[in-house]
């Protein structure tokens, strides 16, 4: 019988972009620990690089076995379906992820930058005309990934107000009711299935008009994976780059790299996005589980078929066998390896557009406000609680 103990998860509250200490610990402890989740009873949990990576990419932890199951979940109910690519295994996830993926190539993502740089500079003009103070988030962390994201995928910027508001409730831990989430995606998939018929009657050059040309002319997908696979594209297509740039300016704000970068002095602005992108703890813990499909070993632990087993990319991004200081910011590392997007085949196909629109943005606000900083102390700072990601409700800043 295993007599080790049993940690009650969350490891207490996030607090802004901290990492709880309790993470380090079962590092250097427990290579497997065993959590008891809110609801569904325990599950496993790794924390090491190494064998985070092995969890997400071995076959036999499946995603789609999650759906059969009561699940050891945070919150009482999950919005899923076996539709969900976030929820499909090889090689459904496969089939489905292929069509999205070309939109999503190097040579695509190069095509964008004079569009997503025209963009940024017409938001900071805007913000600028307004004078200080301005609210980072909402002038620019905001607008810029849906306007990307939109662009993207072919849909009316006009609509951003709706769809952000059920992507924010969809993105909810414990933030809002399971009726309420559930009310958010029907709402979401309403307006996709909307989206698909205005597409088969006027095509364009957009990702959903070739999704949509593949589901009627190759039956890669079914109609309802098209839709619901629209549905997360929206959704986390700008969801996380939203989050991760407001992060990203708070911290460089707070820290000094931002006037480092203004001054010519520190590292390649590049390698700093990668670092900061290693070192901030972008997901709330929790994340999507994995069940074991046959008995699997992880050094001296067995993961029993039909078990859950959770990962925490966040901590393996700081695990010290692989980061040296992992818990200071060091941009003259060369430390891309990190697992923000995730590994093995759920990684995040948008990984390298988010990268240039985050790139492209700080470039531009080095230009236009090289004095910029925080308009208020940083512990002023509020920040979004019981989301899939972490984020501050504003990010006040002056020049």
């Amino acid at each position: 019988m295993d007599e080790r103990p049993v940690h009650p998860f969350p490891f207490g509250p996030t607090t802004a972009l901290e990492l709880d200490g309790k993470y380090r610990k079962l590092q250097e402890s427990e290579r497997v620990a065993r959590v008891r989740m809110p609801f569904g009873g325990d599950a496993w949990l790794v924390t090491g690089y190494e064998d985070t990576k092995f969890v997400l990419s071995d076959p036999r932890f499946s995603r789609a076995v999650t759906l059969t199951m009561d699940l050891p979940r945070l919150q009482p109910q999950i919005v899923q379906s076996p539709d969900m690519i976030m929820s499909m295994d090889p090689p459904d996830h496969t089939r489905v992820r292929q069509v999205a993926a070309r939109a999503f190539t190097p040579r695509r993502v190069e095509r964008l930058r004079p569009w997503i740089a025209d963009r940024i500079d017409g938001l900071l003009g805007q913000m600028a005309a307004k004078g200080p103070p301005a609210d980072l988030m909402r002038d620019l962390a905001l607008p810029l990934p849906i306007s990307v994201i939109c662009e993207i995928l072919g849909v009316p910027f006009a609509d951003r107000e709706k769809f952000r508001v059920w992507s924010d409730i969809v993105m909810s831990v414990t933030a809002f009711t399971p009726e309420e989430i559930f009310a958010a995606f029907q709402s979401l998939t309403a307006y996709l299935q909307w989206l698909v018929r205005q597409r088969r009657v006027a095509p364009a050059d957009d990702l959903f008009s070739v999704m949509v040309r593949a589901r009627d002319t190759e039956a890669v997908m079914s109609e309802q994976e098209l839709v619901t696979f629209g549905v997360t594209l929206l959704v986390v297509g700008h969801e996380t780059t939203v989050n991760e740039l407001a992060d990203m300016m708070f911290v460089m704000l707070r820290d000094g790299l931002y006037a480092e970068l203004a001054e010519g002095r520190g590292a390649p602005l590049p390698r700093v996005v990668e670092e900061l992108l290693r070192f901030i703890p972008l997901e709330s813990p929790g994340g999507f589980a994995r069940v074991a499909t046959e008995d699997v070993t992880i050094g001296d632990t067995l993961i029993a078929k039909g078990e859950a087993v959770y990962t925490q990319l966040s901590a393996a991004n700081r695990d010290p066998r692989v980061f040296s200081d992992p818990d200071e910011i060091d941009a003259e590392a060369a430390r891309e390896q990190h697992l923000t997007f995730g590994f093995g085949p759920h990684r995040c196909m948008g990984a390298a557009l988010a990268k240039v629109e985050i790139e492209l943005a700080v470039e531009a606000l080095l230009r236009r406000f090289p004095g910029l900083r925080l308009a208020v102390d940083p512990q002023q700072i509020t920040w979004k609680a019981d989301r899939l990601v972490r984020g501050p409700e504003a990010l006040p800043v002056t020049w």
